[in-house]
């Protein structure tokens, strides 16, 4: 019974939000508060979500002051040279600003986490994506399926919670894998490139006159006009390129590239670098819990750009509406996680998913394994996967010679898709700052990143991996 619930309350989750019968924070919390009373345990709603409230509040409080911070070093442009760099490379043609999206997301990616990952790439990309009219669901779900792959690194979570739940070593579960993640990657970069064949089929092949925007508004000229155009273009494509210069001047543009804006710090600039570079390199030698990391880090530059306090409350104001929605997302999605795991939802699905694995399957455990990180890494939490299901798997590959190692590796083939599960926070740190809707971006994504773990998982067997 709880078995068919757990997989109800997930499906109509997902229907209702990808419909747009519900906002995600209203379905986060309606639907399983719903399904708890239906499950008859009702009165222990209170303490299901307290406890997911619990677990959860650390990664609430990183993300707050994660984008804070950002924030602080997009407005004193920490990272207007890399958007310099990014706009010369793309040259306002859609197929250079997909694929360098997907780059931009797996370089940031090696820091290990998703939510700076996001932040950056969109900011980054953003501006450009709106002056040229192309899609903000290619921009998140590109950069979520090149996170994703990324994820696996060792410092990233995944790999350490199997290497963890298995007693095995981190190193040995990862090194072998990366042939297979090179491929997955290299994958990602394919798509980027024909997602963008297909934006630029959409809106034409543009140029950019001026890379940033100056005083007055940056020129779009057409280069090869739209499909069917003649070789210098025509007066159509040539409309079509003013008016994507024009509308983005009016609204949100290249705001975030304004050279003159009067929160710039030129003068704290490596002062602003080397704080990044040492808060990131603190998160990944985990010298201090990353939530602390983040609040110090805030509170740090906050101080030394904005010395004046009506200063640091107009900066915490620009970023406020960012912090509460990604907030409330995360807390609202406290309360799923804590219905699924606190009901024993979870666990029955687990259950029922590894006892339908027939009996002649045992000596492709790994396989099976692969297969399952799809749907399970995305319906559940890592946590849950890694440390409740996999070890089942392990014992089940064990039975028939199946060694732990592969079923560790074959355990990570999932995260490409994982990355844009509605219960990973980072997600919605990636859909808010994009101004996309949850719905779409995961009816666009869903598709590729399922995908892209299938390739993972096909190297991986092809090299003798998994």
């Amino acid at each position: 019974m709880l078995t068919v619930l757990g997989f109800a309350m997930i499906a109509t989750f997902l229907v209702l939000i990808m419909l747009k019968k519900m906002s995600p924070i209203a379905a986060l919390v309606l639907i399983p508060a719903l399904f708890c009373v239906a499950v008859g345990q009702g009165a222990q709603l209170g303490d299901y979500v307290i406890e997911g409230v619990g677990k959860l509040a650390p990664t609430a409080a990183m993300l707050m002051f994660a984008i804070v911070y950002f924030g602080v070093m997009i407005d004193v442009g920490l990272f207007d040279p890399i958007v310099r760099g990014i706009l010369r490379f793309c040259k306002a043609d859609p197929v250079r600003v997909v694929v360098g999206t997907a780059v931009l997301a797996a370089i940031v990616s090696l820091d290990g986490d998703g939510s700076t990952t996001f932040m950056i790439t969109v900011s980054a990309m953003y501006p450009l994506y709106k002056r040229l009219k192309m899609s903000l669901v290619v921009m998140t779900g590109v950069a979520a399926t090149a996170n994703g792959v990324m994820n696996t690194l060792p410092w990233g979570g995944p790999t350490a919670r199997a290497a963890t739940a298995l007693k095995l070593d981190a190193a040995d579960i990862f090194v072998p894998m990366i042939p297979a993640l090179g491929v997955g990657l290299l994958f990602v970069f394919a798509l980027a490139y024909v997602l963008g064949r297909r934006e630029r089929k959409r809106i034409g092949y543009l140029t950019l006159d001026e890379v940033l925007v100056p005083e007055t508004d940056a020129v779009l000229v057409a280069a090869g006009g739209s499909k069917g155009a003649g070789k210098g273009g025509d007066a159509a494509a040539a409309a079509k390129a003013t008016g994507a210069a024009g509308g983005a001047a009016e609204g949100d543009g290249f705001q975030g590239l304004d050279p003159n804006r009067a929160t710039l710090r030129p003068g704290l600039y490596w002062f602003n670098a080397g704080l990044t570079v040492a808060l990131l390199a603190a998160m990944i030698l985990e010298l201090l819990p990353i939530p602390v990391l983040f609040l110090l880090g805030a509170a740090l530059a906050l101080t030394v750009n904005f010395p004046k306090m009506t200063e640091q409350k107009e900066r915490i104001a620009a970023h406020a509406d960012n912090v509460l929605n990604v907030a409330g997302m995360v807390f609202a999605a406290a309360v799923f996680t804590g219905v699924l795991t606190g009901t024993g939802m979870v666990k029955h699905m687990a259950d029922w998913l590894v006892g339908a694995i027939p009996d002649g399957m045992g000596p492709h455990m790994a396989l099976v394994t692969g297969v399952l990180s799809l749907p399970l890494t995305y319906f559940m939490s890592n946590d849950g996967f890694y440390f409740g299901v996999l070890p089942v798997l392990a014992e089940a590959g064990a039975a028939h010679g199946v060694s732990s190692l592969e079923i560790a590796r074959a355990s990570l083939v999932g995260q490409a898709l994982h990355m844009s599960s509605p219960l990973v926070p980072a997600v919605y740190v990636l859909v808010g700052m994009a101004k996309v809707e949850f719905g779409d971006h995961t009816r666009f994504t869903v598709k590729w990143a399922a995908l892209t773990s299938l390739v993972v998982l096909a190297a991986g067997i092809l090299f003798g991996i998994i």
